[in-house]
């Protein structure tokens, strides 16, 4: 081999290096560089923690119709589902939807759900004053539990909006515990 392939060869296996290198780096910086962006511009459509209950002048005359969308993630043995499918709301007014979920397993198991809410952009004007995706679920084997989520859809929401749907996904936690 020349010497010139060598240097050839060298600059090949620097660049592939660096390129596995930026590539790894990437791989760490996704996560916190996607939430920054979702954050900066305000498409998160999640909702992470509880606000206090305010008092809202109710809008009677608009109606928002709120669909419920659960998931099991993965084969966590887990039923759940919301008691209604959907909720005609007032923007203002309060409301409370009971959710359950059963451990259809024979061993305790401990789940987190993950609330979002579309479209995105009316993430901000869902309110939650209570709500089991705020904590870890612990489930006994076979336990079937009734879960309440209280909210509200601000006044403020774009009058001309008409739906939004609140999705819950529940991952499998246990192992992690």
């Amino acid at each position: 081999m020349t010497q010139l392939q060598n240097k050839s060869h060298t600059r090949l296996v620097i660049g592939i290096a660096l390129v596995a290198l930026l590539m790894f780096g990437l791989g760490f910086a996704i996560a916190p560089l996607y939430d920054s962006i979702c954050k900066y511009f305000g498409i998160s459509g999640r909702v992470k923690e509880a606000t206090a209950e305010v008092a809202y002048n109710i809008d009677l005359k608009r109606e928002i119709t709120l669909g419920f969308v659960t998931v099991v993630n993965g084969k966590m043995p887990l039923e759940f589902r919301p008691a209604v499918n959907r909720l005609v709301v007032h923007p203002g007014q309060y409301y409370t939807v009971d959710f359950y979920a059963r451990n259809l397993s024979d061993k305790p198991l401990v789940g987190q759900a993950i609330a979002s809410i579309s479209p995105v952009w009316a993430a901000e004007y869902l309110k939650k004053t209570e709500c089991f995706c705020f904590t870890d679920q612990r489930f006994e084997p076979h336990q079937e539990r009734k879960m309440p989520v209280r909210l509200v859809v601000e006044p403020a929401v774009a009058a001309d909006t008409r739906d939004m749907t609140l999705s819950y996904t529940f991952f499998d936690i246990t192992n992690k515990k």
